[in-house]
Parts: C-alpha cells; sequence; structure tokens
C-alpha cells in the first residue's frame, strides 16, 4: 500500500485551505497592518483606547473597558471597536442581571 500519493493530496488540500481562508479576518473590524500612518498621523493604538473609553462612557457597566484596552494593546491597534457596530464589540459585552 503505497501512502504518497495520500500524503501528497493531503497535503495540497492543506495549503489550498491555508491560501484561500488566510486572509480572512474576526469580526472585529477595522483591521490594519500599520501601528501608525505617517502620512495622515495617525496612531491606531490611540484611536483604539479612545473608541474604548467612548464606549464605556456609552454602554456603561454593560462594556468591559479594561478588556478592550488591553486588546488595544495587545494587537497594537489592529482590532479598533466602533461603538455602533455590535460586531466588533461583542467580545467587550457582559449581561447584567
Amino acid at each position: 500500500m503505497n501512502c504518497k500519493p495520500l500524503i501528497l493530496c493531503t497535503f495540497v488540500a492543506v495549503a489550498m485551505c491555508l491560501l484561500h481562508f488566510g486572509s480572512a479576518l474576526p469580526a472585529i473590524s477595522h483591521y490594519t497592518h500599520k501601528r501608525f500612518d505617517s502620512m495622515g498621523g495617525i496612531d491606531f493604538v490611540q484611536v483604539c483606547l479612545n473608541n474604548c473609553v467612548q464606549c464605556k462612557t456609552m454602554l456603561g457597566d454593560y462594556f468591559q473597558g479594561q478588556t478592550c484596552a488591553l486588546s488595544c494593546l495587545k494587537f497594537k491597534g489592529k482590532a479598533i471597536p466602533d461603538c455602533e457596530d455590535i460586531a466588533s464589540i461583542a467580545p467587550f459585552l457582559n449581561a447584567l442581571e
């Protein structure tokens, strides 16, 4: 029994999946690969942190502001929350009882 064709086909299938789905982004919106836009003078970490503060102000105890801020630092401003976009703030929401 020769396993080489099966292994090769599996490898090619995995490689094709990685190429196809490798550029898929999570639900958190506004991804960018830069931390600072030198042309526009935009610091994406600062924008992210400012949006966390804005969402905390708007949503109060329903929004986990510290978790949002830590996410901004961890991902270097690549995931900027938008308070009006539920998908971008969903990881930071909690239900009050």
